[in-house]
């Protein structure tokens, strides 16, 4: 079959260029929450089912070592579900392994990352005007932090404070309180959050790999020659898992971090973090006991109250008020404000390297561009400093007041004028 030729020829540039970091970025970025959401789904449904047991009504799975038993009924059948304490009193002809689903998230999770942020070190990472990095240099500080962070974690764990996963909780939050404080004041609010977020999966993929996973092949080995598997193993495996398991909310928050900028791109976005990934505690906890057969609205309200203290905080405390300018900013200089600062990317012929479109689409080429986007751009690169990108053109203050002003005055022109009432 042979398409019409106006259909082959209609909006194709015969020179348009494959934008192969892009289509990278999507197929990882794809890939990456798939494999999120299946390692997650299946974390959250053993925790789950761990903490739904009840003890077994029969005694001769007493007797073998049935810890729990829980029934349950999904997809039009019946399920019967047993947990031995230990191990069962003999290996299995079929076991099936959860670990790919981990290790796939922080592949994938790395490999996003070096795409986006360390192959576009200048443009999402670096910060200028917090520190003069070289590429390499932000690159190095990243891996520092994300590997250093396993292990000052897998320390505290085999530490004496492990013992108790509560005071274990206040000190790994309190490394990752500092670690936010310090990436924020080196890097830019975007590539901060992330890498504090690639600290809390790295730690969790790694506890998978080096204690859960290892200890689970132990057993099964003693299984295999004829002996009883240590308890402590499972007990240690158990507790990286629970972890995990709070450490799972503080992640998804941090993986759509970046599409709000009134998080990172404000004075104080540590903090801001810092509250939030504190706030999910009770709301997780609030699940966990539920799964126990408690239920206690406590944590419920207590996280809900701490997400709105930390609302309220950044909007009135936190954010920056916006900038102000005398009035009569003409619109040439609107123009030439947005000509230096913001149209090497959001122009129909972007000029910045690694931007080959103009970012969802948007464009201030023309004057009525610009006003049919002052909001977005008066939100952006005026109330805060999300825009430029790592302020790479050295916007100043002044300039962001007095694009403010300017801004003000071409939507007070196209605000509709209301005819005065006749007497």
């Amino acid at each position: 079959m042979q398409l019409p030729r106006s259909i082959l020829s209609s909006g194709v540039d015969e020179k348009m260029e494959l934008d192969l970091v892009s289509w990278m970025s999507l197929a990882l970025r794809w890939f990456h929450v798939m494999a999120a959401i299946m390692w997650i789904g299946a974390s959250v449904y053993f925790v789950w089912l761990d903490l739904a047991l009840r003890p077994p009504a029969r005694q001769q799975d007493k007797d073998a070592g049935v810890g729990g038993e829980l029934w349950s009924v999904h997809g039009g059948g019946f399920y019967h579900k047993k947990k031995y304490l230990v191990a069962p009193p003999e290996m299995p002809e079929e076991l099936h392994w959860f670990k790919w689903e981990a290790y796939l998230t922080f592949i994938s999770g790395f490999l996003l990352l070096c795409v986006i942020y360390y192959l576009n070190a200048k443009l999402y990472l670096i910060d200028s005007s917090k520190a003069h990095l070289e590429p390499w240099q932000a690159v190095l500080i990243g891996l520092a932090f994300i590997g250093g962070g396993w292990i000052v974690y897998d320390t505290l764990c085999r530490s004496p404070l492990g013992r108790d996963s509560r005071v274990l909780g206040v000190a790994w939050g309190g490394v990752l309180v500092a670690s936010a404080y310090a990436l924020c004041h080196i890097f830019s609010g975007r590539g901060a959050f992330i890498h504090v977020g690639a600290m809390i999966g790295t730690a969790m993929a790694a506890n998978v790999f080096a204690v859960i996973i290892p200890n689970q092949k132990k057993s099964v080995d003693a299984l295999l020659h004829g002996e009883k598997p240590d308890p402590r193993l499972g007990q240690k495996a158990k507790q990286r898992s629970m972890h995990n398991n709070y450490m799972t909310l503080p992640v998804l928050l941090i993986m759509i971090s970046n599409h709000y900028p009134m998080l990172y791109s404000v004075p104080y976005n540590w903090l801001i973090l810092s509250g939030l990934c504190a706030a999910s505690w009770p709301i997780r906890e609030f699940f966990n006991l539920k799964d126990k057969g408690t239920v206690n609205y406590g944590y419920t309200g207590a996280g809900v109250a701490g997400y709105l203290l930390v609302m309220f905080a950044a909007s009135r405390t936190f954010s920056p008020a916006p900038p102000i300018a005398e009035k009569g900013v003409s619109r040439a200089e609107v123009r030439r404000i947005l000509r230096t600062h913001c149209s090497p990317c959001h122009s129909d012929t972007p000029v910045h390297a690694g931007i080959p479109l103009a970012p969802k689409g948007i464009m201030f080429d023309t004057m009525d561009e610009i006003k049919a986007h002052a909001a977005e751009i008066e939100e952006q690169a005026v109330k805060s400093e999300n825009m430029p990108l790592g302020n790479e053109t050295g916007m100043t203050p002044e300039e962001r007041a007095r694009l403010g002003a300017g801004l003000a005055a071409l939507t007070a022109q196209r605000k509709p004028q209301l005819a005065k009432p006749r007497v």
